[in-house]
């Protein structure tokens, strides 16, 4: 189908599906409204929602998700300007505001590049095929004798170009290819290499607006006293001393907003600027009735869900009969490990400001989910989602706290409750104290070897699930949540047995950077080395052993999981580490490997335990994840991901006592400092194959990795975490 652009450029956006998952090109799937696509004009040439390109050459590209310090504004546009043979010096950025019209926006499971790849490139070959068709129809030869380069458009029989700016006009009546040509690999000019984030001097300048750089005329701000057990409620306040504290103007009661991501309740203070909301709030005195979650101990609770997973539980998947295996065996090993709960702490903590007026409301907030977002306020305000604009800021970091649009509400609550725009800010001990945390775990596994070789694997796995947010009551996981590293794991066994303990949620259970990878990555990685102990064998051999032959198993009609690539990572990573050589006393390296976001991650890690004092001293790693956009992200992802993943396993614990969280800052939920991060070395596999996921896939690797090495150079074996914030070591 073709369309005449002056008919139907709006519609034929609306008709064209471009990958699983019904999301389609710059498409408003919620409405028939036409406004999908604006119209070009004399001026600006808009083929599509993600590119204007003006008279005088400047190209405005639209950036669809959030960024958080990931690149992924520089990445996706990047793929648009390639495709589009623009010049990249030439190029800005917008975000794009929260609508179904700019297909799934939700920046969460390493899905940007892997999902809207292809879709971006589309967008960008649409364009440059409209402004070739009309330098053609300018100099009256046929498309085929014209090639694009770097804003310009030339001809191969001479020397002739046409600029594109020159070309906007007589763009913008050229007939919307359906299936514009992509460019083959061997040609692009920015995919796949180091290119520097079109928002850097912005940063470097400290002009990039973040959610707390907002200021709307006659804002005011909000700091909530929330109950200290999960969904605890107020029984009374007395406000005289909050209200004498210079700047407060008032203190109101918000009532919780039972939704999966709505507000805890509390008390807000207002006032004039953030200290004196926070100095209020600090001077309240507070009476709480705790409810159903006040007697939740992480402690007591990592016993019940130990208990759960050394008994039979709710089977998930089993192949063979690990139970006649287990008695024809030489010998069993088994285990259990333990993980606390954790949480994100991003470095901007979560805040949102919120106008509400007349039936509609403006929002400016470093949000993850800006569909979500939008969809939330409207069932809250009860008004048409179209009333409800979502403007996105920069995110100071997100790992996934920043999908839970919980403050956005807030903020919104309040605005409509004073008639006044209000910047909520939570302060860090908001932010460690009343999150969506990360499950807490117990894993029990038990194997059999025979004849050297793994001849059954029980696996038995216990945490509360993201599902109870949604669903409370629910005691046992999803299958999604066991697809994450537990049922899917890579290894070729010929008896298998997964099964899930009961464990029910105190707190709010959120996704955090990897979720149950990080639970399953741990338990699993470090038992095959214990596994590899007990057989006498090389822990580096025992693995590719383990793995066995090459085979590829489909996972989601794009991506399959293909056992030679999960090898060749883990060999590469080996090699860089210089695994096998000699080592000083006090040292030892430690492997670990995982498969996740349809990435495939190697991990060596070297380590020093003198005098109980533990030091990571270098990390090895190598990445599969098909077609890299930058290289210069995906570096800095998988660096983020080895101190990300060492701060989780030096320190990361979020434990309850009384229903209360008891970490309040960065004093007791310590992240990893500067004297303390190893040489790092990453190795990114070259593929053409599809591109996957990058944020998330570095992170489970790099615990389980440090316990083997600790292992190696002491002979002692740790099964929970945390190392260092739990006295283990200095």
């Amino acid at each position: 189908m073709k369309f005449a652009s002056k008919q139907s450029r709006r519609y034929f956006i609306k008709n064209v599906s471009l990958f699983s998952g019904g999301l389609f090109l710059a498409c408003d799937m919620n409405s028939d409204a036409e406004r999908s696509l604006p119209e070009s004009d004399g001026e600006v040439f808009r083929p599509n929602l993600f590119v204007e390109l003006k008279t005088n050459g400047d190209l405005i590209l639209t950036a669809s998700r959030s960024e958080m310090g990931q690149g992924v504004r520089t990445s996706l546009t990047s793929v648009i300007a390639d495709e589009m043979d623009a010049d990249w010096s030439r190029v800005s950025v917008k975000q794009a505001p929260g609508d179904d019209a700019y297909g799934n926006q939700n920046t969460d499971g390493s899905r940007s590049i892997r999902t809207i790849y292809e879709p971006m490139r589309k967008m960008g070959a649409m364009a440059r095929s409209m402004l070739v068709a009309a330098a053609a129809k300018q100099w009256g030869i046929s498309e085929d004798q014209c090639y694009a380069e770097k804003h310009y458009v030339l001809r191969k029989d001479s020397e002739d170009t046409l600029f594109y700016g020159d070309l906007v006009e007589l763009a913008g009546t050229m007939i919307i290819p359906e299936n514009p040509s992509l460019k083959s690999p061997d040609k692009f000019v920015y995919i796949g290499k180091d290119l520097i984030s079109v928002d850097a001097e912005n940063f470097v300048r400290g002009v990039a607006k973040y959610g707390m750089d907002v200021k709307i005329e006659g804002m005011v701000y909000a700091c909530i006293a929330r109950s200290p057990v999960t969904f605890g409620e107020n029984e009374s306040f007395d406000d005289t001393a909050s209200l004498k504290v210079p700047g407060v103007d008032q203190v109101v009661l918000l009532d919780r907003i039972k939704k999966p991501f709505g507000a805890l309740g509390g008390v807000a203070v207002i006032g004039q600027n953030t200290w004196a909301a926070i100095e209020g709030k600090k001077a309240l005195k507070l009476a709480w009735n705790s409810g159903d979650n006040a007697g939740y101990s992480s402690e007591e609770f990592i016993q019940e869900m130990i208990a759960n997973v050394e008994k039979k539980a709710k089977l998930i998947k089993k192949k063979g009969d690990v139970f006649k295996a287990f008695k024809q065996a030489d010998s069993a090993v088994e285990a259990t490990y333990t993980l606390p709960h954790l949480v994100h702490a991003p470095m901007e903590t979560p805040n949102a400001t919120a106008m509400v007026s007349n039936g509609v409301c403006e929002v400016w907030a470093p949000v993850q989910a800006p569909q979500t977002t939008r969809q939330e306020v409207s069932d809250f305000l009860g008004i048409d989602i179209e009333k409800v604009t979502i403007h996105v800021t920069f995110l100071g970091g997100g790992f996934g706290r920043k999908s839970k649009p919980d403050f956005v509400l807030e903020a919104v609550a309040l605005s409509q409750r004073i008639q006044k725009p209000v910047q909520v800010v939570w302060t860090r001990e908001d932010d460690v104290q009343h999150s969506y945390y990360h499950a807490i775990s117990a894993q029990y596994m038990k194997a059999s070897l025979k004849e050297g070789s793994v001849s059954a694997w029980l696996h038995r796995t216990a945490y509360p699930s993201i599902t109870s947010t949604f669903m409370p009551g629910v005691t046992h996981g999803a299958g999604f949540e066991f697809q994450q590293g537990m049922t899917n794991m890579p290894y070729e066994i010929q008896n298998s047995r997964f099964e899930n303990g009961e464990a029910a949620a105190h707190v709010r259970i959120g996704w955090l950077r990897s979720v149950y990878n990080i639970i399953h990555g741990f338990s699993i990685n470090v038992f095959v080395d214990e596994l590899a102990v007990a057989a006498k064998k090389d822990p580096l051999q025992f693995r590719l052993d383990l793995i066995g032959s090459d085979r590829v198993y489909p996972s989601d009609g794009v991506h399959s999981l293909d056992t030679s690539k999960l090898k060749n990572v883990l060999k590469i990573a080996a090699k860089n580490a210089g695994w096998g050589k000699e080592m000083p006393d006090g040292h030892g390296m430690g492997i670990a490997i995982h498969y996740s976001f349809y990435t495939y991650v190697a991990s060596i890690v070297e380590v020093s335990v003198i005098d109980n004092s533990l030091k990571v001293l270098k990390v090895s790693s190598a990445v599969d994840c098909g077609i890299v956009v930058n290289t210069d992200t995906v570096k800095a992802q998988m660096e983020g991901a080895v101190i990300f993943g060492m701060s989780l396993a030096y320190y990361g614990d979020i434990s309850v006592d009384n229903g209360a969280v008891k970490q309040s800052n960065f004093h007791d939920y310590k992240m990893l400092r500067i004297h303390e991060t190893p040489e790092v070395h990453i190795d990114i596999v070259k593929s053409n194959e599809a591109p996957t996921g990058i944020g998330e896939p570095g992170v489970p690797v790099i615990a389980p990795a440090i316990i083997n090495a600790i292992y190696a150079a002491t002979g002692k074996r740790y099964r929970n975490l945390p190392l260092k914030g739990s006295g283990n070591f200095t």
